[in-house]
């Protein structure tokens, strides 16, 4: 009994010596050091020069489409082009009947040659009379008759003309002719079958498709935009002030060639607010063919001095603006409310609400508060402030 009296007294003596360490204190006695501020990744934004681009929808169309129709009717009797082939402006593609064609030239000619062997004596007559009606020989009257004779003989002559020229050129049409050069398709008819002088129905259809036409849509408040970046000089254009494309293809590569813009139409489409943009990119490998859907990479102009931020580094407020948290020069945490305009690759462009110099927080946003100290260190995935892009980043709207 005594022994176990004896170790109550202990265990409650080492509980007593506890309660005498102050609070805070380890087993030694020290407090513990205190947590410093939070560490948080910042992007310094820089101003960079970037090639603002715009990525439109579009479909590609021959550079030239000629429907080839029969303008004189017959029987087909070849074909001489094979379907899908090059061919060139002239190439007889196909041969139609012309044997009747042949003899109403060579019918136009006989009447012609009739004409000009009958004007000869015609005219002496009617010169003839001119001399015997100064003497009185003839009458007025006989002498008006071999003058119109005359006429109406030259009348024929020139009709004759007229009717082999147009014999010949019936019979030229019996062989129907490439219009333009390009590739031809397939053919409506065969060997046998009877066409009529300008039907419905072509019979091929040759497209040249080098160069290719791409024509694509474009907002018009996105030109409104434009036009007045223009001319308060936040974009420049090229020397020569000619806007460069660039054209993806439907499987996401990229065509190899650059493209040039041709025209932007003048009508506005009421019904989508949108008008057109005609684009011409040189095919000669025949990579495009009409009717591709692709994505032009219009390069709209040269922003001198842009101020991207990292997509992460920017969020939402209660009311839908975008706001980033940044470090000022006291490392204590404070909120802007952003402009942007649009994302350049996973950056968003920024044209206020931001200076040249800020730092940006990028990682560690949900762990602070405005009003908080941290300790700022680069953020690794941020730019070198001297870099500029290696390519034009697809750009879009806001």
């Amino acid at each position: 009994m005594q022994i176990s009296l004896k170790i109550r007294m202990i265990v409650a003596a080492g509980a007593l010596a506890a309660l005498w360490i102050p609070a805070g204190c380890d087993s030694t006695g020290k407090a513990p050091p205190q947590a410093g501020p939070l560490e948080v990744a910042v992007a310094e934004i820089r101003p960079q020069r970037v090639a603002i681009t715009t990525e439109l929808p579009g479909r590609t169309s021959a550079y030239l489409v000629a429907e080839v129709r029969p303008q004189v009717s017959g029987i087909i009797q070849k074909r001489f082009f094979t379907e899908g082939s090059d061919v060139k402006a002239g190439d007889v593609l196909y041969q139609i009947d012309p044997a009747t064609y042949q003899a109403a030239w060579d019918s136009a000619k006989a009447q012609l040659a009739r004409a000009e062997a009958n004007i000869s004596t015609t005219r002496v007559r009617a010169e003839r009379y001119r001399e015997l009606v100064e003497i009185k020989a003839v009458s007025r009257q006989e002498y008006d008759d071999a003058a119109a004779a005359l006429k109406q003989a030259e009348a024929d002559i020139e009709g004759g003309k007229a009717a082999v020229e147009t014999a010949r050129i019936n019979l030229a049409y019996t062989r129907v002719t490439a219009p333009i050069a390009g590739r031809i398709g397939k053919s409506s008819v065969t060997v046998g079958a009877l066409v009529i002088a300008g039907q419905g129905m072509p019979l091929a259809t040759i497209q040249q498709i080098d160069p290719v036409y791409v024509d694509v849509t474009q907002s018009s408040a996105v030109l409104l935009q434009l036009q007045k970046a223009m001319a308060s000089g936040a974009l420049k254009r090229d020397s020569a002030n000619r806007a460069r494309v660039k054209l993806l293809l439907e499987d996401g590569t990229a065509y190899p060639q650059e493209g040039a813009l041709q025209f932007q139409d003048v009508t506005v489409d009421q019904t989508t607010g949108s008008y057109i943009l005609r684009i011409v990119f040189p095919n000669p490998k025949r990579v495009l063919l009409p009717g591709m859907f692709v994505r032009a990479v219009l390069e709209e102009g040269v922003n001198e001095q842009a101020l991207l931020v990292p997509q992460q580094g920017v969020s939402r407020d209660p009311k839908g603006n975008p706001v980033a948290l940044i470090v000022d020069a006291e490392s204590k945490v404070r909120q802007r409310v952003l402009t942007v305009v649009r994302t350049i690759g996973d950056k968003w462009l920024v044209s206020g609400g931001l200076a040249p110099g800020d730092r940006v927080i990028v990682e560690g946003v949900q762990k602070v508060r405005p009003g908080a100290s941290v300790k700022a260190v680069p953020f690794e995935g941020a730019r070198s402030p001297d870099a500029r892009p290696a390519a034009p980043a697809a750009a879009k709207s806001n």
